[in-house]
Protein backbone atom coordinates (compact mmCIF):
# COMPACT_ATOMS: atom_id res chain seq x y z
CA UNK A 1 0.00 0.00 0.00
CA UNK A 2 2.45 2.43 0.73
CA UNK A 3 4.44 1.44 -2.62
CA UNK A 4 1.27 2.09 -4.39
CA UNK A 5 1.11 5.90 -2.49
CA UNK A 6 4.55 6.54 -2.99
CA UNK A 7 3.76 6.10 -6.64
CA UNK A 8 0.87 7.84 -6.95
CA UNK A 9 2.82 11.00 -5.23
CA UNK A 10 5.46 10.51 -7.54
CA UNK A 11 3.03 10.67 -10.74
CA UNK A 12 1.41 13.88 -9.10
CA UNK A 13 5.00 15.39 -8.84
CA UNK A 14 5.65 14.67 -12.48
CA UNK A 15 2.77 16.33 -13.31
CA UNK A 16 3.41 19.54 -11.37
CA UNK A 17 6.96 19.87 -12.82
CA UNK A 18 5.51 19.31 -16.38
CA UNK A 19 3.85 22.80 -16.03
CA UNK A 20 7.53 25.12 -15.78
CA UNK A 21 7.57 25.30 -19.26
CA UNK A 22 3.95 26.56 -19.68
CA UNK A 23 4.43 28.80 -16.86
CA UNK A 24 8.42 30.14 -18.42
CA UNK A 25 6.16 30.94 -21.37
CA UNK A 26 3.17 32.52 -19.71
CA UNK A 27 4.80 35.02 -17.32
CA UNK A 28 6.53 38.10 -19.19
CA UNK A 29 9.42 38.52 -16.87
CA UNK A 30 13.16 37.45 -16.77
CA UNK A 31 14.49 34.33 -14.90
CA UNK A 32 15.90 35.89 -11.79
CA UNK A 33 12.34 37.40 -11.62
CA UNK A 34 10.85 34.01 -12.11
CA UNK A 35 13.20 32.35 -9.40
CA UNK A 36 12.48 34.86 -6.88
CA UNK A 37 8.74 34.67 -6.71
CA UNK A 38 8.62 31.43 -7.46
CA UNK A 39 10.69 30.63 -4.85
CA UNK A 40 8.70 32.80 -2.06
CA UNK A 41 5.25 31.24 -2.80
CA UNK A 42 6.62 27.46 -2.66
CA UNK A 43 8.62 27.74 0.36
CA UNK A 44 5.96 29.08 1.84
CA UNK A 45 3.39 26.56 0.86
CA UNK A 46 5.59 23.96 1.39
CA UNK A 47 6.68 25.10 4.94
CA UNK A 48 3.16 25.30 5.57
CA UNK A 49 2.11 21.63 4.77
CA UNK A 50 5.22 20.32 7.12
CA UNK A 51 4.20 22.41 10.08
CA UNK A 52 0.40 21.00 9.48
CA UNK A 53 2.02 17.50 9.15
CA UNK A 54 4.21 17.61 12.25
CA UNK A 55 2.97 20.21 14.14
CA UNK A 56 4.95 20.39 17.67
CA UNK A 57 7.55 18.00 16.43
CA UNK A 58 8.28 20.30 13.00
CA UNK A 59 11.75 21.64 14.83
CA UNK A 60 12.56 18.11 15.75
CA UNK A 61 12.36 16.83 12.50
CA UNK A 62 13.87 20.16 10.80
CA UNK A 63 16.73 19.48 12.91
CA UNK A 64 17.15 15.67 12.30
CA UNK A 65 17.47 16.52 8.08
CA UNK A 66 21.29 18.14 8.84
CA UNK A 67 24.60 17.65 6.20
CA UNK A 68 21.81 15.35 4.09
CA UNK A 69 19.46 18.05 3.86
CA UNK A 70 21.67 21.05 3.39
CA UNK A 71 22.96 19.14 0.32
CA UNK A 72 19.44 18.82 -0.92
CA UNK A 73 18.85 21.93 -0.99
CA UNK A 74 21.35 23.09 -2.09
CA UNK A 75 21.81 20.99 -5.50
CA UNK A 76 17.69 21.66 -5.37
CA UNK A 77 18.69 25.54 -5.89
CA UNK A 78 20.77 24.93 -8.31
CA UNK A 79 18.77 22.42 -10.42
CA UNK A 80 15.67 25.38 -10.28
CA UNK A 81 18.29 27.64 -12.14
CA UNK A 82 19.74 25.54 -14.73
CA UNK A 83 15.94 24.25 -15.51
CA UNK A 84 14.90 27.67 -16.28
CA UNK A 85 17.25 28.77 -18.03
CA UNK A 86 17.33 25.83 -20.22
CA UNK A 87 13.73 26.76 -21.07
CA UNK A 88 15.08 30.50 -22.40
CA UNK A 89 17.59 28.87 -24.65
CA UNK A 90 16.10 26.13 -26.02
CA UNK A 91 12.91 24.11 -26.80
CA UNK A 92 10.70 23.05 -24.04
CA UNK A 93 10.90 19.45 -26.22
CA UNK A 94 14.54 19.27 -26.31
CA UNK A 95 14.75 20.10 -22.33
CA UNK A 96 12.26 17.21 -22.10
CA UNK A 97 14.38 15.19 -24.46
CA UNK A 98 17.19 15.64 -22.02
CA UNK A 99 15.35 15.07 -18.62
CA UNK A 100 14.07 11.65 -20.31
CA UNK A 101 17.60 10.05 -19.12
CA UNK A 102 16.77 10.96 -15.86
CA UNK A 103 16.15 7.06 -14.84
CA UNK A 104 19.80 6.32 -16.50
CA UNK A 105 21.82 8.75 -14.56
CA UNK A 106 19.38 8.00 -11.48
CA UNK A 107 19.97 3.86 -11.29
CA UNK A 108 23.76 4.39 -11.59
CA UNK A 109 24.21 6.98 -8.70
CA UNK A 110 21.43 4.87 -6.64
CA UNK A 111 23.92 1.78 -6.90
CA UNK A 112 27.15 3.68 -6.14
CA UNK A 113 25.55 5.27 -2.93
CA UNK A 114 23.26 3.10 -1.64
CA UNK A 115 23.53 -0.37 -3.41
CA UNK A 116 20.01 -0.05 -4.27
CA UNK A 117 19.47 -2.54 -7.37
CA UNK A 118 16.57 -2.03 -9.92
CA UNK A 119 14.46 -4.93 -10.49
CA UNK A 120 14.09 -6.39 -14.00
CA UNK A 121 10.39 -4.70 -15.31
CA UNK A 122 12.68 -1.38 -14.15
CA UNK A 123 15.39 -2.54 -16.53
CA UNK A 124 13.21 -3.55 -19.33
CA UNK A 125 11.00 0.46 -18.77
CA UNK A 126 14.62 1.34 -18.69
CA UNK A 127 15.25 0.21 -22.54
CA UNK A 128 12.06 1.35 -23.58
CA UNK A 129 12.58 4.95 -22.50
CA UNK A 130 16.65 4.63 -23.86
CA UNK A 131 14.36 3.98 -26.93
CA UNK A 132 11.49 7.06 -26.53
CA UNK A 133 14.52 9.22 -25.75
CA UNK A 134 16.15 8.13 -28.81
CA UNK A 135 13.44 9.01 -31.46
CA UNK A 136 12.36 12.39 -29.39
CA UNK A 137 16.00 13.07 -29.55
CA UNK A 138 16.41 13.08 -33.55
CA UNK A 139 13.55 15.37 -34.11
CA UNK A 140 16.35 17.98 -31.98
CA UNK A 141 19.60 17.20 -33.78
CA UNK A 142 20.78 20.26 -36.19
CA UNK A 143 19.04 22.64 -33.72
CA UNK A 144 21.75 24.80 -32.83
CA UNK A 145 20.84 25.30 -29.06
CA UNK A 146 24.11 23.90 -27.72
CA UNK A 147 24.04 26.00 -24.64
CA UNK A 148 20.26 25.48 -23.29
CA UNK A 149 20.54 21.37 -24.02
CA UNK A 150 23.66 21.58 -21.36
CA UNK A 151 21.87 23.05 -19.14
CA UNK A 152 19.01 20.90 -19.42
CA UNK A 153 22.00 18.07 -19.02
CA UNK A 154 23.60 19.78 -16.32
CA UNK A 155 20.30 20.38 -14.13
CA UNK A 156 19.38 16.48 -14.97
CA UNK A 157 22.25 15.27 -13.48
CA UNK A 158 21.52 17.32 -10.18
CA UNK A 159 18.29 16.25 -9.98
CA UNK A 160 18.83 12.92 -9.83
CA UNK A 161 21.87 13.07 -7.14
CA UNK A 162 18.97 15.22 -5.13
CA UNK A 163 16.29 12.36 -5.92
CA UNK A 164 19.20 9.59 -4.21
CA UNK A 165 19.98 11.82 -1.51
CA UNK A 166 16.36 12.22 -0.73
CA UNK A 167 15.53 8.69 -0.97
CA UNK A 168 18.93 7.86 1.57
CA UNK A 169 17.48 9.89 4.24
CA UNK A 170 13.81 8.32 3.68
CA UNK A 171 13.20 7.82 7.39
CA UNK A 172 12.97 11.29 8.12
CA UNK A 173 11.43 13.90 6.41
CA UNK A 174 12.88 15.80 3.95
CA UNK A 175 9.96 18.68 3.55
CA UNK A 176 12.37 21.38 5.40
CA UNK A 177 14.94 21.00 2.62
CA UNK A 178 13.05 21.31 0.06
CA UNK A 179 11.63 24.61 1.56
CA UNK A 180 14.91 25.48 2.54
CA UNK A 181 15.74 24.81 -1.68
CA UNK A 182 13.02 27.28 -2.39
CA UNK A 183 14.01 30.09 0.34
CA UNK A 184 17.38 29.80 -1.06
CA UNK A 185 16.88 30.41 -4.21
CA UNK A 186 14.78 33.67 -4.00
CA UNK A 187 17.70 34.69 -1.59
CA UNK A 188 20.36 34.04 -4.54
CA UNK A 189 17.97 35.47 -7.22
CA UNK A 190 16.77 38.69 -4.95
CA UNK A 191 19.47 40.98 -6.20
CA UNK A 192 18.71 40.42 -9.82
CA UNK A 193 15.43 40.36 -9.26
CA UNK A 194 12.15 42.66 -9.92
CA UNK A 195 10.96 42.63 -6.36
CA UNK A 196 8.70 45.80 -6.86
CA UNK A 197 5.01 46.46 -7.75
CA UNK A 198 4.09 43.97 -10.32
CA UNK A 199 0.48 43.78 -12.24
CA UNK A 200 -2.05 41.91 -10.44
CA UNK A 201 -2.67 38.97 -13.04
CA UNK A 202 1.53 38.51 -13.73
CA UNK A 203 1.68 38.26 -9.99
CA UNK A 204 -1.65 36.03 -9.74
CA UNK A 205 0.57 33.67 -12.10
CA UNK A 206 4.11 33.65 -10.14
CA UNK A 207 1.95 32.33 -7.67
CA UNK A 208 0.68 29.60 -9.29
CA UNK A 209 3.97 28.91 -10.37
CA UNK A 210 5.10 28.78 -6.94
CA UNK A 211 2.65 26.75 -5.61
CA UNK A 212 1.23 23.87 -8.34
CA UNK A 213 4.31 23.67 -10.17
CA UNK A 214 6.86 23.81 -7.87
CA UNK A 215 5.19 23.46 -4.26
CA UNK A 216 3.12 20.61 -4.86
CA UNK A 217 6.32 19.39 -7.39
CA UNK A 218 9.01 19.50 -4.64
CA UNK A 219 6.54 18.44 -1.95
CA UNK A 220 4.96 15.31 -3.55
CA UNK A 221 8.52 13.93 -4.65
CA UNK A 222 9.98 14.60 -1.20
CA UNK A 223 6.87 12.34 0.44
CA UNK A 224 6.74 9.64 -2.52
CA UNK A 225 10.80 9.21 -2.48
CA UNK A 226 10.39 7.74 1.17
CA UNK A 227 8.15 4.86 -0.31
CA UNK A 228 9.62 3.68 -3.57
CA UNK A 229 13.27 3.52 -4.94
CA UNK A 230 14.87 5.75 -6.60
CA UNK A 231 14.36 3.99 -10.15
CA UNK A 232 10.90 3.88 -9.97
CA UNK A 233 10.76 7.06 -8.82
CA UNK A 234 12.57 8.42 -11.55
CA UNK A 235 10.59 6.14 -14.30
CA UNK A 236 7.09 7.15 -12.94
CA UNK A 237 8.41 10.91 -12.96
CA UNK A 238 9.04 10.82 -16.93
CA UNK A 239 5.33 11.82 -17.30
CA UNK A 240 6.78 15.42 -17.37
CA UNK A 241 8.51 14.79 -20.73
CA UNK A 242 6.04 13.80 -22.80
CA UNK A 243 3.18 16.92 -21.02
CA UNK A 244 5.37 19.37 -21.17
CA UNK A 245 5.76 19.97 -24.82
CA UNK A 246 1.96 19.15 -24.76
CA UNK A 247 0.60 21.91 -22.22
CA UNK A 248 2.49 24.54 -24.32
CA UNK A 249 1.43 23.26 -27.30
CA UNK A 250 -2.12 23.81 -26.04
CA UNK A 251 -1.61 27.13 -24.81
CA UNK A 252 0.78 28.78 -27.12
CA UNK A 253 0.50 26.65 -30.31
CA UNK A 254 4.34 25.54 -29.90
CA UNK A 255 3.90 22.30 -32.13
CA UNK A 256 6.28 19.42 -31.08
CA UNK A 257 7.65 17.35 -33.85
CA UNK A 258 6.61 13.94 -34.70
CA UNK A 259 9.70 12.40 -33.40
CA UNK A 260 8.31 14.22 -29.77
CA UNK A 261 5.35 12.74 -29.70
CA UNK A 262 5.98 8.99 -31.29
CA UNK A 263 9.05 9.13 -28.11
CA UNK A 264 6.24 9.95 -25.71
CA UNK A 265 4.19 7.43 -26.45
CA UNK A 266 7.49 5.09 -25.69
CA UNK A 267 8.27 7.00 -22.28
CA UNK A 268 4.47 6.46 -21.21
CA UNK A 269 4.67 3.13 -22.25
CA UNK A 270 7.77 2.47 -20.27
CA UNK A 271 5.92 3.98 -17.30
CA UNK A 272 2.84 2.05 -17.47
CA UNK A 273 5.06 -0.96 -17.49
CA UNK A 274 6.66 0.43 -14.52
CA UNK A 275 3.24 0.77 -12.39
CA UNK A 276 1.99 -2.42 -13.44
CA UNK A 277 4.93 -4.49 -13.11
CA UNK A 278 6.25 -2.66 -9.73
CA UNK A 279 7.21 -4.86 -7.09
CA UNK A 280 9.28 -4.52 -3.79
CA UNK A 281 12.86 -3.19 -4.60
CA UNK A 282 15.63 -5.13 -3.85
CA UNK A 283 17.36 -4.29 -0.41
CA UNK A 284 21.09 -3.18 -0.05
Amino acid sequence: MQRILGMGLIAVSAVAYSLAGYFTRLIPLDVMTLLFWRGIFAGLMITALFVIQHRGAAWRETRAMGWQGLLIAALSVLSSYLYLAAFRHTTVAAVSVIYATLPILTTGLAWLLLRERGTLSELVAGLVVLVGVTIMASGEIGSGRLDGDLLALGMTLLFGIMMVLIRRGRRISMLPAVALSCFLTSAVAWHFAKTGPIEALPMLHLFLFGTLQLGFGLAFLAMGMRRVSSTTAALIGLVDAPLAPFWVWLAFSEVPPLSTVVGGAFVLGAVVWTVATARTPVAA
